[in-house]
């Protein structure tokens, strides 16, 4: 009876009527799963900002797929990973999974590519603190997964056909080889590390390690790094064997390997198993502490209501009204997207530090994507999560404390992934607007080293995508940029975009060093910000690599030498730093207008990537407001919507979700540490935003919006008609009421 009441509790829950929807029950975790779109999200179950993401998975992950993917017809697990988005490795992950019978049982059955089990999307249910999904066996009969989680725990639950003996799999590791490709290179995996899987029979539980990171051939070596786990099932385990790959070792309850899993039986008289999973970075038995604290013995029910109040809290930050329910689920699912990363990754007062492989005291984040997230998902979190913004810096300058330097693309330590130093942006951004919450001499230390110091043999080496690891990139041709002013394309890859990406760089450590009081720093940064000239080719109207000797090399539309992930329109405009001077360099404000216009309409405008994300408010600097409008109102439309391929283009850990919330609150953070922000159009009726750490109410109103009302005639602020195309952080943070007057 008692397990009947839980799950009813849950169904009311979840299949709520419209009129008593919450903010919670609108978030679509599917959005952005499928293979089109290339999304690159999973429907994770956990609280805001969790250290692990619980899921269910349907394909082996790896770098290039994530392990759940909407097209896929089986599901193989039900997995405890940490694997953040579509580029980056999972590490420390374990997976679970209910068997169902085989013809074929002789066999490895047990392994991924043999154990998966059939299943429609319409007998799935994903919502970000429970999923649930009726699975198909071989035989027909049915298998029910459910499960629920807190940040470093979850409760799982199994319901088996009756008078059926349960059976599941525990996976631990899996170096599968087979999976090898031009990004994923398992050789030094397999030759090096080995996880641990022990059965305990006696206590009903299943606990070990997981050494495995899957982007480790682009990072540092890692001796001490683990991903530990407990497992406690709520039935005695009756027999159990542990395997390695398609070799099972019966007898054996304890065993190291690189494709390792145990698999367990239990008796008849119930058809229902649950398990209870705890992780850690630090140890077994802080796993079983962080199982304890976050779930214990509470009822399913009790951790799914505990999870569904906290995603409440964080999605009322920002509450719109006025749309549709599908427009509720794409703005409440990018906001959803905006609280998973950076994830936690401290337990409880301790963490284990990637960056100098020891366990300290203290509160840590980690998977931060800077190349991707310092353009609007930071700035965003200003708004609404200063205190936070304060603590992920915190936990860069424990990285540079431990490692070195601040990382570009932590997973969870260096990787020479993207270009930039982008912490530089994230740090400048929240430090202008007065959070400081942190070491800010520390802050600078770490900022002028990034602008300052080359990194280790810099003319030795041409820096390509995904090198194997030699030493940490940071940025990568610095000693070429300092003495040309640009980074020569046959002495450093991706050139053109390094270039043009360190100079906004420097302009975010000039920021913060005039307030610090370091003027001769400033100037030589100031100075340096405007190295984008020196690879704008005035004949050819575009950004082109040059090489050491100062040869131009032209390139057509489709060649991306010397860019990262783009055309030469990718990066025409990306120059955030200085806007104007930009126009002026290009030829005023009408020619810069005009090839604004032939950007977007020749179909060179990519949202699906991020460096143009601001080149549709570009249109502001130079007297086209209109067009900026209009352009919003397209964008926001046919790159988002209620469905799995609902996010055109990887989502990268908020980005594309935070551009969203941005453009239909009706303005956008262009130069992330300048405190302005350009004025787009909204998209709602109306937007409440809780702002700054007091959370005072700031309320967005679009006056007589409709479908031939999508221009902006003026703007309101408390009452008093606001003048020009930009609004200031200092306006933001202590208006009350913002009417933005639109008109056809």
């Amino acid at each position: 009876m008692r397990k009947l009441l839980i799950g009813m509790l849950l169904i009311v829950a979840i299949t709520a009527g419209a009129a008593n929807k919450s903010a919670v029950d609108y978030v679509n975790t599917l959005i952005g799963t499928a293979l089109k779109g290339e999304g690159g999200t999973a429907p994770f179950v956990g609280r805001p900002f969790m250290m692990t993401n619980f899921l269910p998975q349907t394909r082996q992950n790896k770098m290039g797929t994530m392990a759940y993917v909407y097209d896929d017809k089986e599901i193989i697990g039900f997995m405890a990973s940490h694997q953040p988005t579509v580029w980056m490795g999972d590490y420390g992950y374990v997976s679970l999974m209910p068997l169902g019978g085989s013809a074929a049982e002789d066999q490895a059955y047990w392994l991924p590519e043999s154990r998966g089990l059939a299943y429609d999307h319409a007998d799935e249910t994903a919502t970000p603190y429970y999923y649930s999904v009726k699975m198909r066996t071989p035989g027909g009969k049915q298998i029910k997964g459910e499960m629920t989680a807190a940040s470093r725990a979850a409760v799982m639950r199994f319901t088996f056909p009756k008078k059926s003996r349960p059976q599941l799999v525990v996976q631990g590791i899996n170096l599968n080889a087979a999976l090898a490709d031009w990004c994923n290179d398992y050789g030094p995996r397999l030759d090096k590390i080995r996880g641990y899987i022990e059965v305990d029979t006696v206590n009903n539980e299943v606990r070990g390690y997981n050494p495995d990171r899957q982007s480790s051939q682009i990072g540092p070596d890692l001796p001490n790094f683990k991903g530990y786990f407990v497992i406690k099932f709520n039935r005695p385990i009756r027999d159990a064997f542990v395997w390695d790959g398609d070799r099972a070792y019966s007898g054996e309850l304890s065993r190291e390997g690189t494709r390792l899993g145990a698999t367990l039986t239990f008796d008849g008289k119930s058809a229902v198993v649950e398990a209870r999973v705890g992780t850690s970075f630090i140890s077994i038995e802080q796993a079983r502490a962080n199982l304890d604290r976050e779930i214990g013995d509470q009822p399913m029910a009790t951790v799914a209501a505990a999870t569904r109040a906290a995603w409440e809290e964080k999605l009322a930050k920002i509450e719109p009204k006025g749309i549709d329910a599908d427009t509720k689920s794409v703005f409440y699912t990018a906001m959803y997207h905006c609280y998973l990363f950076p994830r936690e990754f401290s337990e409880y007062g301790r963490y284990y530090s990637a960056f100098d492989d020891q366990v300290h005291e203290g509160v840590s984040y980690n998977d931060y994507s800077l190349w991707d997230t310092f353009r609007a998902f930071h700035p965003l979190m200003t708004v609404i999560e200063p205190e936070l913004t304060g603590d992920w810096i915190t936990s860069l300058l424990q990285m540079y404390s431990q490692g070195g330097w601040m990382p570009m693309w932590p997973n969870p330590t260096y990787t020479n992934i993207m270009i930039g130093t982008h912490a530089d942006a994230l740090i400048a951004d929240a430090y202008m607007k007065g959070i400081r919450n942190y070491d800010v001499d520390l802050a600078y230390e770490a900022m002028r080293k990034d602008a300052m110091t080359p990194p280790d043999s810099d003319t030795k080496r041409r820096y390509g995508d995904r090198d194997r690891w030699t030493s940490y990139e940071a940025r990568a041709g610095a000693s070429w940029y300092h003495s040309l002013g640009y980074i020569p394309d046959d002495r450093t890859a991706e050139s053109v975009s390094r270039t043009l990406e360190y100079a906004y760089d420097d302009w975010c450590v000039a920021q913060v060093a005039r307030q610090l009081g370091h003027r001769e720093d400033y100037e030589r940064l100031m100075a340096m910000s405007q190295n984008y000239r020196n690879i704008y080719n005035s004949e050819k109207g575009f950004m082109l690599p040059r090489k050491y000797n100062g040869e131009w090399i032209d390139l057509d539309d489709h060649n991306r030498t010397g860019l990262t992930e783009g055309s030469k329109w990718t990066y025409l405009f990306c120059v955030m730093q200085d806007v104007a001077g930009m126009i002026e360099m290009m030829g005023g404000e009408e020619a810069f207008a005009a090839k604004l216009d032939r950007n977007f309409a020749e179909g060179h405008y990519c949202h699906d990537n991020e460096p143009g994300h601001h080149y549709i408010y570009l249109y502001d600097y130079c007297g086209q407001p209109r067009k900026a409008q209009e352009l919003v109102r397209r964008h926001t439309r046919i790159n988002y919507h209620n469905a799995p391929d609902g996010v055109n283009g990887n989502d990268d850990c908020g980005q594309m979700s935070a551009w969203y919330i941005f453009s239909v609150m009706g303005f956008y953070p262009v130069t992330p540490g300048s405190n302005t922000f350009a004025i787009g159009a909204p998209q709602y009726p109306e937007i409440t935003v809780k702002v700054g750490a007091d959370g005072h109410s700031l309320t967005i109103r679009a006056e007589n919006l409709s479908e031939e009302n999508k221009y902006v005639d003026h703007i309101e602020i408390d009452g008093v008609r606001h003048a020009g195309n930009f609004l200031t952080w200092e306006t933001l943070t202590t208006a009350r009421d913002i009417t933005f007057v639109m008109t056809r």
